[in-house]
This record gives C-alpha cells, sequence and structure tokens, in this order.
C-alpha cells in the first residue's frame, strides 16, 4: 500500500454535490484531492444512440444491488467524472418555501429541515449562475422569492410545446418555462445561434451530451478545479472505507482500490464524502470499527435509513396533430405542488421528459402493441408522442434503508407503494384534460424505459436521505454544515444530507449546499 502526500481536503465524488465543492475550495490555494471512482465518460456516436444508452444501459455501472427480498437489480447508477449529472436532464428547481417546513401527506408526515428556505436561498442564485439555467422567475406560482433573475432567459418552447402552454393556460392553469441548465445562446425565432455550444436536439434529457452543451458537473466544476494549481484528480479510485484515528473523532485515512487493482491511503484535515445517497451511506456503514462499531458517524443509527427517491412517472401522450419539436424540456406545471380544490394533500408537478424516438419506443414495444390503434406503426407513434414527467414526493422511512451484506454487497429496502395517491391523482387530473390538450383522450402509455423498466427500486436517479442533517445527534448523522456530529473532520455533500426531498429534482438543493458547506469549509480552514 503506497503512501501519498498529505491534503488540505479530499472529495470524493465529483457529482453534482462533490464536483461543485471542489469548484468552491478551488481557487483558496489548498491542496486539494479529488476521488473519482470513476473515469471520463468516452465521446462517441453511442452517446446519443437511444439503444445503446436506454435498451442496453451501455454506460450504467456493471453492478447490481438487492432489494429487501435478496432480488438482484441493475441500480441506475453512473460512475462518470460528473457522477449522475452526466446523465441527468438539467431540470434545476428550488424546493419550495413549504418543502422546508413541515408538510402533512396523505400517508405521512414530510419533516421540516433544521434550515429554512431563506437560508439556501442566496446559494440558489449562485448555483443558478454558476450552472447556467436558462428560466424566469416569477412564472411559477409556488416558487419562493429569488434574490436575483436566472443569468439566462428561459429556452423558448417549440410550436407544439407552446400550444399545449397555451392549452393549459385556457385551463386556468400556469405553466412556466422549465429551469434548466444548458450552455445556449438562442436567436429571436428561439433557435440556437451558430455560436450557441447547446444546439437544441432531442438528447438533453437521459443521454451524455457529445457537444459539452449540457451543465453537467464535469464541464462546470471538475475540469474548471482542475486548472488551479493545488488541485488534483485521481479517476478510477474506489473508495473502500474511512478509518480513523485512536479516538475516533477524526478521519485520519482514506483507504481506496486504485485502477490497477492495488490499495491506496490518503489524508488530509477535512474529509468530505459524495459519493451519492446509496454509496455514501454504503462507504460510511462500510468503515465501522471498535469506536464506530454500526458503522463510521452511525452512533445515531440513521446512516442508510430514510432513503428516498420520489414517486415517478413517465408517461406518454399521443398527440392528434404531429409533434416535431426536439427541444422538448421546456416546459412545466406546479398548480397542484401543495394541493388542489378536490384533495387536502400534495400531489407534486409535472414536467416535459426529453422526445421520445422510434428506437424507446420499440424498446416498450411489447406493452404498447395496439395501445393507441392497431394500425399506427412505431414511427407514427414516436412522430405523435408528448412526453410527460409526474413526480410526486416520497416519505422518508426508517426502514427504507441501505445496509451492507456480510460480502459487502448494497441491498436496499424499499416501499414501493407509500404515498402514492396524490401522484395517481396527478395522472388523473393530466388525463381527464388531454382531449383540451390536442392528444388522444384515453392514451396516457406509462414509459417505463425511463424509469428503468418498471422497475421502482431500480430507479435510483433521484436518491436521497441516508445520511440526514440535523440538530439532534440522536436523530441525525450530521450538524447543520454537515459535518458528522461524532466526527470532528468528515463532511456529507450529497443529496445524502436531506430530511425530506420535496417534489423537484434534487440536483439544484445538492449544488447550492455544497457552495454553503464550501463557504464554511473555507472559513474553517483560514
Amino acid at each position: 500500500m503506497n503512501d501519498a502526500p498529505h491534503y488540505d481536503v479530499i472529495v470524493m465524488g465529483t457529482g453534482a454535490g462533490g464536483g461543485t465543492l471542489a469548484h468552491r475550495l478551488a481557487p483558496s490555494g489548498k491542496r486539494v484531492l479529488i476521488l473519482e471512482r470513476g473515469g471520463f465518460l468516452p465521446r462517441e456516436r453511442d452517446n446519443w444512440d437511444s439503444t445503446a444508452v436506454f435498451v442496453k444501459g451501455k454506460y450504467r455501472a456493471p453492478e447490481f444491488w438487492f432489494d429487501r427480498h435478496g432480488r438482484e437489480f441493475p441500480p441506475e447508477v453512473n460512475y462518470y467524472v460528473g457522477g449522475n449529472t452526466k446523465f441527468y436532464g438539467a431540470a434545476l428547481f428550488r424546493l419550495r418555501p413549504e418543502d422546508f417546513g413541515e408538510l402533512r401527506h396523505h400517508d405521512g408526515i414530510s419533516p421540516a429541515w433544521p434550515l429554512r428556505y431563506e437560508d439556501l436561498e442566496p446559494y440558489y442564485t449562485q448555483a443558478e449562475h454558476l450552472y447556467r439555467v436558462h428560466g424566469r422567475h416569477g412564472e411559477d406560482p409556488t416558487e419562493g422569492p429569488a434574490s436575483a433573475q436566472y443569468a439566462h432567459p428561459p429556452v423558448e418552447h417549440e410550436p407544439r410545446i407552446q400550444q399545449l402552454s397555451d392549452d393549459l393556460e385556457k385551463q386556468g392553469l400556469h405553466p412556466f418555462h422549465l429551469p434548466i441548465g444548458v450552455d445556449l445562446d438562442q436567436d429571436a425565432a428561439g433557435r440556437a445561434t451558430p455560436s450557441s455550444v447547446c444546439i437544441r436536439c432531442n438528447r438533453v434529457d437521459g443521454f451524455p451530451c457529445l457537444v459539452r452543451g449540457k451543465s453537467d458537473a464535469q464541464v462546470i466544476c471538475v475540469e474548471p478545479a482542475l486548472e488551479h494549481p493545488g488541485v488534483e484528480l485521481i479517476t478510477h479510485a474506489h473508495v473502500l472505507r474511512l478509518e480513523t484515528d485512536p479516538t475516533g473523532r477524526t478521519v485520519s485515512s482514506v483507504v481506496a482500490r486504485l485502477d490497477g487493482g492495488e490499495e491506496a491511503r490518503f489524508s488530509a484535515d477535512l474529509v468530505v464524502v459524495a459519493c451519492g445517497a446509496v454509496n455514501s451511506a454504503a462507504l460510511l456503514l462500510a468503515s465501522a470499527n471498535d469506536l464506530h462499531p454500526q458503522g463510521i458517524a452511525n452512533g445515531s443509527g440513521v446512516v442508510g435509513r430514510f432513503y428516498m427517491r420520489h414517486n415517478n412517472l413517465a408517461l406518454m401522450a399521443v398527440s392528434r396533430e404531429p409533434n416535431d419539436t426536439q427541444f422538448q424540456k421546456t416546459l412545466a406545471l406546479h398548480d397542484w405542488y401543495l394541493g388542489a380544490d378536490d384533495w387536502d394533500y400534495p400531489l407534486g408537478g409535472i414536467q416535459m421528459l426529453g422526445k421520445s424516438d422510434a428506437e424507446q419506443i420499440h424498446g416498450e414495444a411489447p406493452r404498447w402493441a395496439g395501445a393507441v390503434t392497431p394500425d399506427m406503426p412505431f414511427e407514427v407513434m414516436a412522430h405523435h408522442a408528448v412526453d410527460f414527467w409526474l413526480c410526486g414526493e416520497d416519505l422518508p422511512l426508517a426502514d427504507n434503508r441501505v445496509t451492507l451484506d456480510g460480502a459487502g454487497r448494497i441491498h436496499l429496502a424499499l416501499d414501493e407503494n407509500h404515498n402514492t395517491a396524490g401522484l395517481k391523482r396527478l395522472r388523473h387530473k393530466l388525463q381527464s384534460m388531454l382531449g383540451r390538450l390536442g392528444m388522444h383522450e384515453h392514451h396516457l402509455l406509462d414509459h417505463s424505459l425511463y424509469l428503468h423498466k418498471g422497475m421502482p427500486i431500480g430507479a435510483t436517479a433521484h436518491q436521497a436521505g441516508t445520511v440526514r442533517f440535523g440538530t439532534d445527534p440522536a436523530s441525525s448523522a450530521l450538524d447543520l454544515t454537515c459535518k458528522a456530529h461524532e466526527v470532528d473532520n468528515l463532511y456529507v455533500v450529497d443529496t445524502s444530507f436531506f430530511p425530506s426531498i420535496g417534489a423537484v429534482n434534487p440536483s439544484l438543493t445538492a449544488i447550492a449546499n455544497a457552495l454553503r458547506v464550501g463557504d464554511h469549509l473555507l472559513e474553517r480552514m483560514g
């Protein structure tokens, strides 16, 4: 085992949390080591191939986790520089102010955060500007106050989605431009200008971006951080465990298996875990020792518990008119986010998905055969497809949890049917409007390729909550700065810290929090 030099900070993971934190620390002149389990995603034609990405899962991590019954499943995780942001849809929403307080749902309580919306708001603004978010504050009636407008105007709707927006407004609803992180310059007609990096194609959602037009953590944060002299990145470094000094109060070593298979030890004054909610919890559990018998930082017993991943539905409607849209992910609707006139509990949000194509529809073929009309070929169906993502809140349950077996393999226990009543009502709201939105009324088809082939447990893209923060060490693992209560130099800055998840994509909140914790670390290091 080789010995490496001592660093000021080690950051494990390069996604929305770790990549952003490294970017915030990089100009400080401190020695920062970034460890990434994967390598750089290969830039190749298959990046934009539906069959390779969705049907064959070419870039998904070649590993299996196990459900509560011991059955193996392939999780929706990607180990590359940039983490899961390489594949996310770059929908960068703020949580609503109400999400930071206690919210009563049909099946239970979404707990309050130890911070308020106002505490995170300045960092939300910084995050939106850093990740080049295009949008317009003031359009979404459920959003909280913003201290600054988005730095970039909204991505313009293409004609069929503009028609959808107009039709929703005629129903008395409040559709708005979806906030999305892309490096796009538009002309007066909304088209990409000749010098725009983003080309407004139909490959933003679920695909890695070949032209580097999507605001992923590699492009926005990791590569700029590496331009600073004190910052170093080691790829293919799979962190196996954290070791503590004899007091148990300090992480003394980070042990990783490197590309050649040999193990290496790294040390730093401050150690930051940002491996994704499941893998961060698994790492802390795998680091159990005599002073931390339940896992490091786990005296409370909450590490691995309270796993959340949203209750989602990916749906495809069939438009009566052709839908020639390429860049479809421009519209969202939050009118029923916190409740409805006929339902006292939150339903969640509706947003557009990336445009489905014939290959994706072929991948769904066995379940969709004859679904609309027996004589509609898949290519025609794809040309008329309008794709929606429905997102409802998943509640933190203690028994929804990550554990390790004797061989160190990850087990994920999940109640897949908890708090789904609001989501079902949201689907019904959309279904009942289809005729007035210019679509075939009875055809809202489950688009399970986006949801990991209909296995909800495999849809881990929005994972959160396994190392929750709070003020009470008996019921949380981290304090308000995301430092472990029991370990003086250990921080966790991915979505693990969430006490609740709301019903919007978690990425922007992870980014904003990483900037907030980054400021704390800079202050701590002087």
